[in-house]
């Protein structure tokens, strides 16, 4: 009987990725939930790809315009800022390490590309290990993430109106 800390060689004699395929935690998923994590890394991967190719609007806001959006509405008609008016231009900031710019258009924006950047590898490492890695409670886990990200957007955007 082989210990749990200590696999045995497989066949070709990675000890290694056996491993680190059967001793971390998560919850296992079906070739179903692994082509959806494939298909968001690709998508997360054509997001970024799109950011490299915009360029930053001086302004900080407004670089959703370069690829064919509207302006934003709440912005022209109320003249306020919406909570995600910056995000395309902090995302564009960032894959140029940009970081303190990146913050300065949207914070929000900057995190939730920190996050989307995450996401790619632990997509990957997801998918060979047949389980979402580190994630033994992916409902509970999703909803941190996203109350997180709201709830920041939201403190942002206080910020921003009121200074």
């Amino acid at each position: 009987m082989n210990s749990p800390l200590k696999p045995e060689t497989n066949s070709t004699g990675s000890s290694f990725l056996s491993a680190f395929r059967t001793l971390h935690p998560g919850v296992s998923v079906g070739w179903k939930i692994r082509f959806l994590l494939i298909g968001w890394s690709l998508f997360l991967i054509a997001g970024f790809g799109v950011a490299i190719q915009t360029i930053p609007d001086s302004r900080g806001f407004g670089t959703h315009q370069k690829l064919g959006f509207a302006p934003c509405v709440i912005k022209s008609r109320f003249s306020i800022p919406c909570p995600s008016c910056g995000m395309t231009t902090s995302f564009s900031h960032f894959v140029r390490g940009q970081i303190r710019q990146s913050a300065e258009a949207n914070t929000s924006g900057l995190i939730l590309a920190v996050v989307c950047l995450v996401m790619i590898p632990w997509s990957w490492i997801s998918v060979y290990c047949r389980r979402l890695w580190l994630v033994s409670q992916p409902e509970t886990c999703l909803l941190w993430l996203i109350c997180g990200l709201v709830s920041i957007t939201i403190v942002e955007w206080v910020l921003r109106l009121n200074f």
